[in-house]
């Protein structure tokens, strides 16, 4: 079976280099604990006290290069700021790179392969965002957190988000050996960062979902995400204006999102779906796992002729041959499907058997997941003693 499967970069900075690097610029962590921990720290940041690292969900480089004008502290790249792009990793999807970030490992390590993804000892499909409280079983996430590792090191870590997250299961789990301070706004979020940085030495995480749940619901070019933008550009710039002149600030995301026209939101072939036992991840990154004895090379290549030229199909050898979910680990290979569906350009791919005759299928404007430079580029922005 002859195949087209992109390769993905294997010595390309991403979200599992933030921080490591952070670590290593608070001089807590050098090259021996990189190389005992497997970790990597391709960042070059300067020495600090304490680090922020900001995470704005959905915010792809080049949506915020479009909106330059909206953003203009995030897009300084004069005097002493910094303004570069980073890989996300893959897929883009929040539940597998905020596991990328915190445990500074790739989906194939850290078992978090999907915003759902597939559960071998029940035979059935988990959601990986919002269903560690009763889906998700323990020890799901296979690696520790930096958070950890960061007591280890006598830092503080510190997460500082949303009050309606602090006592979910994902932040246990992900965010797990981190202080978890609430803050309803971006303003009272930065004067916590503020606040926790103004003495000892802390890592602080700041999280920022405001511009995703826009994305999703309006699309990235819609004038209310534009309107969080600025929002969130002047409270930054507040953030490096006020922070200590020893506190380094890193903003980046978990990855980018472009908007899916209605048209390009496909119902995938009932046929096609028939020896399927269980449809995982996001309609732009779709995981299949199929029955025992199913010809996978088969469906990979019905799959193909199909929408070839509006996904990459891959059976899960052969994704897992090309790097797309980095280094597997044994443990990791059944979670992901027998034949992964990548959506290509802005197509969308959705399973519609459930729905009722007449009834007019839920589908979101910004969408991510897939391998697009809209999605995997995100913004590496430096300020504060990380930029000096």
């Amino acid at each position: 079976m002859g195949t087209s499967v992109p390769t993905a970069p294997d010595a390309t900075a991403n979200l599992a280099d933030v921080l490591p690097s952070c670590l290593v610029a608070l001089g807590v962590a050098d090259d021996a604990w990189l190389r005992t921990s497997g970790l990597e720290a391709r960042i070059t940041l300067r020495p600090a006290r304490s680090a922020i690292v900001v995470l704005v969900d959905g915010l792809g480089a080049g949506a915020l290069a479009a909106r330059a004008g909206h953003a203009r502290w995030l897009t300084a790249a004069k005097g002493s700021g910094t303004a570069k792009r980073l890989r996300s990793g893959f897929p883009t999807t929040t539940a597998a790179a905020l596991s990328t970030l915190t445990t500074g490992r790739s989906p194939g390590t850290h078992g978090v392969v999907g915003y759902s993804g597939w559960n071998p000892d029940t035979g059935s499909v988990m959601n990986l965002l919002s269903g560690w409280d009763d889906e998700v079983p323990a020890g799901w996430l296979r690696t520790p957190t930096l958070f950890t590792a960061a007591q280890e090191l006598n830092v503080d870590p510190v997460v500082v988000g949303p009050a309606r997250y602090r006592s979910s299961g994902m932040t246990a789990n992900v965010l797990g050996g981190a202080r978890y301070v609430p803050a309803d706004t971006i303003a009272q979020r930065v004067d916590a960062a503020l606040a926790e940085t103004a003495s000892g030495r802390s890592l602080v995480y700041l999280y920022v979902p405001e511009l995703d749940s826009i994305g999703h619901k309006h699309g990235w070019q819609s004038d209310r995400w534009t309107a969080a933008l600025e929002l969130l550009d002047g409270e930054l710039g507040r953030l490096d204006a006020r922070g200590a002149s020893d506190v380094g600030i890193l903003v980046t995301a978990d990855h980018g999102v472009l908007d899916v026209p209605v048209h390009a939101n496909i119902s995938i072939d009932p046929v096609l779906l028939e020896d399927v036992v269980g449809v995982a991840g996001d309609p732009r990154c779709r995981q299949l796992t199929v029955a025992p004895g199913t010809d996978v090379r088969g469906l990979v290549g019905a799959f193909r002729a199909r929408y070839g030229k509006k996904a990459y199909v891959a059976s899960r050898d052969e994704a897992v041959a090309a790097g797309w979910f980095g280094a597997v680990a044994d443990e990791v290979l059944d979670r992901i499907g027998d034949v992964v569906l990548v959506a290509r350009g802005s197509w969308a791919f959705n399973d519609d058997r459930g729905l009722r005759d007449g009834a007019e299928p839920k589908r979101m404007i910004g969408q991510h997941g897939a391998m697009t430079d809209e999605e995997t580029m995100v913004p590496l922005r430096l300020a504060g003693a990380f930029a000096n």
